[in-house]
């Protein structure tokens, strides 16, 4: 076959790319434009491995075994992943994309040193980028794996002064980078020692984040993954591995953006490793010993809703443990039938990666015109009868606005302490995941609903239904 038809393949791909992530922003059209990316792929793929290249040896039988497995091992894991770790799941997808553009890059850089692929500078100052930035994506990647999972405590493997460390190791390893490239030669020994620096950074420039912060991570380090794939693209001259890794890289870069600025932290704070960091728990981790959290029962609860006007539900990672998103949503057809206007406040790091929240929920079927976000939430809450927070906590925690010794302070939040009244289901009153109390438990218009999340709100449906 001419290449040109396989160029028009190619451009056939990351046409379906495109059209593909466009669809991704609305919950109606996510599921086939899903499908629509997954089909650019797979057409991408067959003809790369077909693609006429000189002194290729055609080793089919090995590329379709390797494919063959990964595709059986991909689908499993995506078959068998609960929601509440779907967050891990990407993790370490993210993580074995990087560590595939160390294996390309580590393939032509030892090809090189061989003499039996020479390089221009340009060419090798690529592939050393492809290294650098594809070994801190896969042991990024990792840790935060790890961290999420639960494996990996968030004050271990904390260098000292982590700032100044992990700045030192960032600035050793592009200067190694630009040395080689200038010298136009391939050294095994200043290429290992550019690997094993990185692979360092990238455990350093994870390990210090921690508490409410690692959605912004996550996306960063899919960002950077999407800018491997762009660099493979460039070493192998391959278009749709340049533009799907750009699509990838910009889109992630987008999202990190908005995260912090969702956050209030600073984006070059995410790349040295010293934003969030998790070696004290910083002002507000205790509550004065005189606060008492007043409960109420199910039919108390169950009453205040059924004649309530409006409703806004705040749902947090507490909701994904319980698998409490169907039971969430027959309160909500229930309430709504009864003539109460229920909607969702959505915080933009809400549960453990961007957007956990609106899967969940989507997986449901609660209508996305239901949905809001912070800045939309925030001008509803005043107006609103009662709020229901279900397993969020830093999200809603008034301290991120007036106690400065608080490691969240400054995060925008969810002003839910401005609602008629809030009701808080916790199985206990454990800090949330920044590892700081949250005051707005003892605040005099909350009550909180001890227990799971999920027999809670089926307990409420029921009462709603019964006694009301």
């Amino acid at each position: 076959m001419n290449s040109i038809w396989f160029d028009i393949i190619y451009f056939a791909g990351v046409l379906l790319f495109i059209v593909g992530l466009q669809r991704l922003g609305h919950p109606a059209s996510a599921r086939r434009g899903n499908l629509m990316a997954a089909a650019g792929m797979g057409i991408s793929i067959l003809a790369s491995i077909f693609y006429p290249m000189e002194g290729s040896h055609g080793n089919y039988l090995w590329i379709f075994a390797g494919m063959g497995i990964g595709a059986v091992i991909g689908w499993l894991a995506a078959k068998r992943v609960q929601m509440t770790a779907m967050p891990q799941l990407v993790s370490l997808f993210n993580g074995l994309g990087g560590a595939c553009a160390v294996v390309i890059s580590l393939v032509q850089l030892i090809g090189a040193e061989q003499g039996a692929t020479p390089m221009s500078q340009a060419e090798l100052g690529t592939i050393l980028l492809t290294l650098l930035v594809g070994s801190v994506a896969f042991t990024g990647s990792l840790i935060a794996w790890a961290k999420l999972d639960g494996r990996l405590k968030d004050n271990a493997l904390v260098p000292p002064f982590p700032t100044i460390f992990n700045m030192a190791l960032l600035l050793i390893s592009l200067g190694l980078v630009i040395f080689m490239a200038v010298q136009g030669e391939v050294s095994m020994m200043w290429m290992g020692i550019l690997l094993a620096i990185s692979l360092v950074y990238g455990v350093t420039f994870v390990s210090p984040i921690g508490g409410a912060d690692m959605p912004v991570v996550i996306s960063l380090l899919n960002s950077f993954t999407g800018l491997t794939a762009a660099l493979a693209g460039l070493i192998y001259s391959n278009q749709v591995m340049l533009m799907g890794g750009i699509l990838v890289g910009s889109s992630g870069t987008i999202l990190t953006v908005l995260m912090c600025q969702a956050m209030n932290r600073s984006l070059w704070n995410v790349i040295v490793g010293s934003f969030g960091a998790s070696g004290g728990s910083g002002g507000g981790a205790a509550s004065d010993g005189e606060q008492v959290a007043k409960e109420l029962s199910k039919t108390d609860a169950a009453i205040l809703l059924a004649y309530s006007s409006s409703v806004v539900i705040v749902p947090g990672y507490g909701l994904a443990v319980a698998q409490a998103q169907r039971a969430c949503r027959d309160l909500d057809n229930e309430l709504t039938a009864r003539g109460v206007d229920v909607s969702y406040a959505i915080h933009p790091v809400a549960g453990r990666m961007p957007g956990h929240m609106n899967v969940l929920l989507a997986e449901v079927d609660v209508p996305y015109e239901k949905l809001m976000d912070l800045e939309q939430a925030n001008n509803a809450l005043p107006n609103t009868d009662v709020v229901i927070v279900v397993g969020a906590n830093d999200v809603v925690n008034p301290s991120a606005r007036t106690d400065t010794s608080s490691p969240i302070y400054g995060m925008p939040i969810l002003n839910v302490d401005e609602a008629g009244k809030v009701l808080v289901m916790k199985r206990s009153m454990r800090p949330g995941y920044a590892g700081v109390q949250n005051p707005l438990f003892f605040h005099k218009k909350t009550h909180m609903l001890f227990g799971d999340a999920k027999k809670t709100l089926q307990e409420l449906l029921e009462a709603t239904k019964v006694g009301v």
